[in-house]
C-alpha cells in the first residue's frame, strides 16, 4: 500500500475510474435530468475517462511526470463528450498544470493546491455555471481537500479521502440547490460521476478498492419516481461539439458569439487546441462561429428532443460477432466459429476507438463477446459510439473465453437479431466458467494460504483449491464444478500447461463422469494453464 500518487498510481487510478463509471453508468444515466434529460451523463463521463486511459496506456514505459500528466489531460480533452465530460477533461487538465511539474509525487498539500486550481480552471470554462451542478460539487471537494491539508499537509490518503467526502456530501445538497432536481427527486448526474472518479482515486491511493461504487438511486424515497421533463419543452434543440485549433484570442470572441445562440457553453483546453460544448437552435451558425475562429474537426451534432429508442439503421452490411481475445489458439478457434477477432494484449483491455472501429466495420447488426471482467464495460462504451452511426449492437457480458464459445455455439445468422442475441446470452450464462494460474507472491486465499509459485484453482473470482501441480489442482476445480451437474465440459489448454495434461484430466472425467462430454481445445493463453466451461 504505497499511498503515492506516482506515474504507475496515475495510470491505475485513471483505468479503475474509466472502471467504475463503465459499472455505474446506467445509474448516472439514470441520473440525468438537467441540462438535458438525455439520459448520458454517465456514458459520457465513461468514454470521457476510457479516452484518458487509452491515451496513458500509450505512452512509453518510464515515462515522467510532465508526459504522463500531460497524456491524460491530452486524452480526456479529445475523447470528451457532453457537458459533464468536457468539464471533467478541465480538471485533469488543471491537475496536470500543477502536478505534472513536480520532480517527486505530491504530498496532500501539493495535490489540495492542484484540485483548487482545477476547481478554478473548470469553473472559468463553462459560460454561465449553475450551483447543484459538477462545478458546486468540485467546489466541496477541493475546499475540504485543502481545510484537510492544513493539518496533515504530507498525508496524500486523508486529504484524497476528505475530498471524496466532501464532494459525497455536496452531491446530496444539490437536490435543494436545482430547482429540477429537486422536483425528480434526484442528484445532479454530473456530479455524482465526479464522486465516482474522486472515490476511484483513494481506491489506487489507499489500494482499499470497495465492491461496488455508489450511486444515490434518488433522493425522495424509495418509491419517488424519476419525473423527467418533457422532451418537446422550450429550450435549443441541438447539441454541437467539436475539437478547435485556434489562438487564445479568437476563442474569447467565439465564446460571445456562441453565447449568444445558446446556452450550456463550455470551452475548455490550451495551447491551440480546444473542446467546444454548446446547445444551440442553430447547429450550422454554431459550426461557422468555429470556422471563423480557427479549424474545426470532429464536429458532432446530436438533435436533443427528438432521440428515441430505436436508431435508423446504417446500410445493410450484414450480421457479425466479434469476439475479444488475448491469445493465438483462442483467436483461431473463435474465427474457426465465425467471429472477428479483435486483439489485446495479456492482462489489458483493447483501446477503445480499436475496438469501436472493429465494431463499426463488422456489418449493421453486431454483437460483442468481451470473454474478459475488464472488456465488458469497455465493450458497452464502444457499442454506444457505433450505435451512433445507426448498427443495431448488442454486448453479451460473457466474463470467459469459454462462455464466448458457448455463446458462439448457439449463433444463427438466420433468426432475428434480437432472438439470437437472446439464445447467446442465455447460451453464455449457463455456462459455469474456472481457471488455473500460478500465485506470483505469497497469498491468503479462502482455500488457504498460497506460496508463490503455488497453482491457484479459480471458480469464477474465487480460489478454491491451492496446490503444488498443475494436474491435482485442476481435476480439484473439475470435481466441484461438476458437483451441481453438466453435460459438457470444456478445457482449454494454455501455452505452459505440462504435457500430457489434457489426457490426465480427460482420463479422470471418464472415470469420475462418464456421461460428461469433453471438448479438449488449444488456447495458447500465457496467463492461464488451463481454462475450464462446464455447460
Amino acid at each position: 500500500m504505497g499511498e503515492v500518487l506516482d506515474m504507475a498510481a496515475v495510470r491505475g487510478w485513471c483505468r479503475g475510474a474509466a472502471e467504475a463509471l463503465g459499472g455505474t453508468r446506467a445509474e448516472i444515466d439514470a441520473l440525468n435530468v438537467f441540462p438535458v434529460p438525455d439520459g448520458d451523463t454517465g456514458t459520457n463521463l465513461h468514454l470521457t475517462v476510457l479516452a484518458a486511459a487509452d491515451a496513458l496506456d500509450e505512452l512509453p514505459d518510464g515515462a515522467g511526470a510532465h508526459e504522463t500528466w500531460r497524456a491524460l489531460s491530452h486524452g480526456a480533452l479529445l475523447g470528451a463528450r457532453g457537458n459533464s465530460g468536457v468539464i471533467l477533461s478541465q480538471v485533469f487538465r488543471g491537475l496536470a498544470d500543477v502536478l505534472g511539474p513536480l520532480e517527486a509525487p505530491p504530498g496532500g498539500a501539493e495535490f489540495a493546491g492542484a484540485l483548487e486550481h482545477a476547481s478554478t480552471l473548470a469553473r472559468g470554462a463553462v459560460e454561465h455555471p449553475v450551483e447543484g451542478t459538477i462545478l458546486s460539487v468540485l467546489d466541496a471537494a477541493a475546499s475540504a481537500c485543502t481545510s484537510a491539508a492544513r493539518t496533515a499537509a504530507t498525508d496524500l490518503a486523508a486529504v484524497t479521502r476528505a475530498a471524496a467526502t466532501g464532494a459525497r456530501q455536496a452531491l446530496h445538497r444539490t437536490t435543494a440547490q436545482l430547482e429540477i432536481l429537486a422536483r425528480s427527486g434526484v442528484v445532479d448526474a454530473g456530479a455524482a460521476g465526479l464522486c465516482v472518479v474522486l472515490d476511484a482515486l483513494v481506491a489506487e491511493i489507499t489500494d482499499e478498492h470497495p465492491d461496488h461504487y455508489e450511486v444515490p438511486a434518488r433522493t425522495t424515497g424509495a418509491q419517488a419516481p424519476v419525473q423527467r421533463p418533457p422532451q418537446h419543452r422550450n429550450g435549443p434543440g441541438y447539441e454541437v461539439i467539436y475539437l478547435l485549433y485556434a489562438q487564445d484570442d479568437a476563442v474569447h470572441t467565439l465564446r460571445e458569439k456562441l453565447d449568444r445562440l445558446g446556452d450550456s457553453l463550455v470551452v475548455v483546453g490550451g495551447d491551440g487546441l480546444w473542446n467546444v460544448h454548446v446547445h444551440v437552435d442553430d447547429a450550422g451558425a454554431a459550426i461557422e462561429a468555429g470556422l471563423a475562429a480557427g479549424r474545426p474537426h470532429r464536429i458532432r451534432v446530436t438533435h436533443l428532443h427528438a432521440r428515441t429508442r430505436e436508431q435508423p439503421h446504417a446500410p445493410h452490411t450484414g450480421r457479425a460477432v466479434i469476439a475479444v481475445t488475448a491469445a493465438d489458439g483462442l483467436a483461431a478457434l473463435f474465427e474457426e466459429c465465425g467471429a472477428r477477432v479483435v486483439r489485446r494484449d495479456p492482462g489489458q483491455v483493447p483501446p477503445l476507438a480499436v475496438l469501436a472501429e472493429a465494431i463499426l466495420q463488422a456489418g449493421d447488426e453486431v454483437t460483442v463477446l468481451p470473454n474478459e471482467p475488464a472488456v465488458v464495460s469497455l465493450a458497452e462504451a464502444a457499442a454506444e459510439r457505433a450505435r451512433e452511426a445507426g448498427a443495431s449492437i448488442a454486448v453479451v457480458p460473457t466474463k470467459a473465453a469459454v462462455q464466448g464459445m458457448a455463446a458462439l455455439a448457439v449463433h444463427d445468422p438466420l433468426r432475428r437479431f434480437a432472438e439470437d442475441v437472446s439464445e447467446m446470452t442465455r447460451a453464455a450464462g449457463a455456462t459455469r466458467f474456472g481457471r488455473l494460474e500460478v500465485a506470483e507472491q505469497p497469498a491468503d486465499t479462502p482455500a488457504g494460504p498460497c506460496r508463490a509459485g503455488d497453482v491457484l484453482g479459480l471458480i469464477e473470482a474465487d480460489v478454491v483449491a491451492v496446490g503444488a501441480g498443475v494436474a491435482d489442482v485442476a481435476r480439484h476445480v473439475l470435481d466441484r464444478m461438476l458437483a451441481g451437474g453438466g453435460e459438457l465440459a470444456t478445457l482449454i489448454i494454455g501455452l505452459y500447461a505440462p504435457p500430457g495434461l489434457a489426457a490426465a484430466l480427460e482420463g479422470h472425467l471418464r472415470d469420475t463422469h462418464p456421461d460428461v462430454e469433453v471438448g479438449v481445445y488449444d488456447g495458447g493463453q500465457e496467463q492461464f494453464p488451463l481454462l475450464i466451461g462446464i455447460e
